[in-house]
């Protein structure tokens, strides 16, 4: 029996609301859960040169789990630490502010090296990061992250007091001397094992791990069962040191392992990656060339860094940026990652790379790079050969202005001019053919101390001694002579 006309209308009518629903939901989607804010892995090395890994140039160390993120993200070439040493550089990292700001200059605040050397009375600072300073952590927080801090800290409060709700202080750990623990154990496979333990237990909402390893800080202490690899291994030109390696590998090895476990959570797409260091090298035992100096002083190779960040779905695999950045820059860049508000009434005086990281250009070479030293830090047993045997920095200010750099220093007011793109070893000091250079960043230099209200050291050392300081230098030249 054939179907009545008005069946027929009706199953027609039934047919052509489902097509139309279908069609509708094919272009307006009806509710989806929102995407939840990344998550943010912080690696944080100490004492890790600009070229101590193979995505930077090591001939002889091997870092293929940072080179593999290094090529699927964004590798920033001109990265620059908040300071030549590693509290000042962590006070920075932490507040978003150049040393003036916070008033850690060193670590500790007694003055370093022979008195009889120092011309000036240091400014000592303060060794405690001022806990009215609200840090990224603690604006995360407030965004609704778990934070937890795992390693050095080196800021005289302590981390969870200053926004990181879990905290594993490598000072702290029991039975712990520098890298070696009990029963065979190595720090920084330790401080991985903590950080893959604290992202297990954060799967309710956003996590961000601070990670600060404090690995490859002296002792230099090697990891014993990868001494025999590298001391098999044909030196290098530019690295050569077996302890060392063992030690970086060990931080590759962690990341490794902390990558595959954001695989496995399937983690890694919604995870943000950040790895850098606090200053250069340790001069004794790598070498940053053709960069100038190491860990302590403020040529390029006492402060720059390597630097990757890795955002799948954001960053292009095989960025490169020679933009110049400073770690104040990581504020503002995680709270805006995090979706976390900047603090009310406090200065930042890093700005975020988010643009940067999604392709954008802009102005970027025009803005300054401060950095200012009031104090002392003493040579190790190699020496700066351009400037001084004696100290690895005097005190001074640094800025950095595209491809301009002027160090001033105030025992004796020198001036040094160096362009940068092509002269990266800084060899060439050029502030007396280009005085006119000299004198615009000079100026730009003593308005921002100005403003910061920087405090220069001006009062002699009483206990200043000309001919003691040379003869120093002269037995450590002789010394040095091959």
């Amino acid at each position: 029996m054939k179907p009545t006309r008005p069946r027929i209308l009706r199953r027609a009518t039934i047919q052509l609301g489902v097509a139309l629903g279908l069609s509708l939901l094919a272009v307006v989607p009806i509710f989806s859960a929102p995407v939840p804010p990344p998550n943010i892995l912080f690696i944080f090395l100490d004492d890790f040169g600009w070229r101590d890994s193979g995505f930077m140039g090591s001939d002889f160390y091997e870092t293929p789990h940072i080179d593999k993120l290094a090529r699927e993200g964004i590798i920033f070439t001109d990265a620059y630490a908040g300071a030549a040493n590693c509290a000042p550089s962590r006070a920075c990292l932490l507040s978003g502010q150049y040393t003036p700001q916070h008033r850690i200059f060193n670590v500790g605040t007694r003055a370093r090296g022979d008195t009889r050397h120092r011309r000036l009375m240091h400014i000592p600072g303060t060794d405690t990061l001022n806990p009215g300073i609200e840090t990224w952590a603690e604006r995360l927080q407030a965004a609704g992250y778990r934070t937890g801090m795992f390693g050095k800290w080196h800021l005289g409060t302590s981390a969870k007091a200053q926004g990181f709700d879990v905290e594993v202080e490598h000072r702290k750990l029991p039975g712990f001397k520098g890298h070696l623990g009990p029963d065979g154990s190595y720090l920084a496979d330790v401080l991985t094992d903590h950080t893959i333990r604290f992202i297990q237990e954060s799967q309710e909402k956003p996590w961000c791990a601070y990670l600060a390893h404090f690995a490859v800080h002296t002792p230099l202490q090697p990891k014993r069962e990868l001494l025999a690899k590298y001391e098999s291994k044909t030196p290098g030109r530019l690295h050569r040191h077996v302890v060392m390696a063992t030690m970086i590998q060990a931080v590759d090895d962690g990341v490794g392992r902390l990558v595959a476990e954001l695989h496995r959570l399937n983690l890694h797409t919604n995870t943000v990656i950040v790895l850098t260091s606090d200053n250069g090298g340790f001069g004794p035992a790598t070498d940053m060339d053709p960069l100038q100096g190491y860990k302590g002083n403020y040529y390029e190779g006492g402060i720059r860094e390597p630097f990757l960040i890795h955002w799948p779905g954001v960053v292009a695999a095989g960025s490169r940026s020679s933009v110049p950045v400073h770690n104040v820059d990581l504020y503002p860049t995680l709270c805006e990652i995090a979706g976390a508000a900047l603090p009310a009434g406090q200065p930042i005086d890093g700005v975020s790379l988010v643009p940067l990281l999604k392709g954008e250009t802009g102005t970027w070479h025009e803005r300054p790079l401060f950095w200012h030293f009031p104090a002392y830090l003493e040579s190790y047993s190699v020496f700066n050969e351009q400037r001084d045997p004696l100290f690895r920095t005097r005190p001074c200010s640094i800025i950095r202005l595209g491809d301009w750099k002027l160090h001033q220093y105030f025992e004796d007011g020198a001036l040094e001019l160096y362009h940068l793109r092509t002269d990266i070893g800084e060899r060439r000091n050029l502030a007396q053919t280009h005085p006119e250079k000299t004198g615009e960043l000079l100026r730009a230099l003593e308005t921002w101390r100005r403003d910061v209200d920087a405090p220069v050291p001006s009062e002699p050392n009483p206990e200043f001694d000309a001919s003691v300081e040379a003869l120093a230098i002269q037995k450590a030249r002789s010394n040095a002579l091959p």
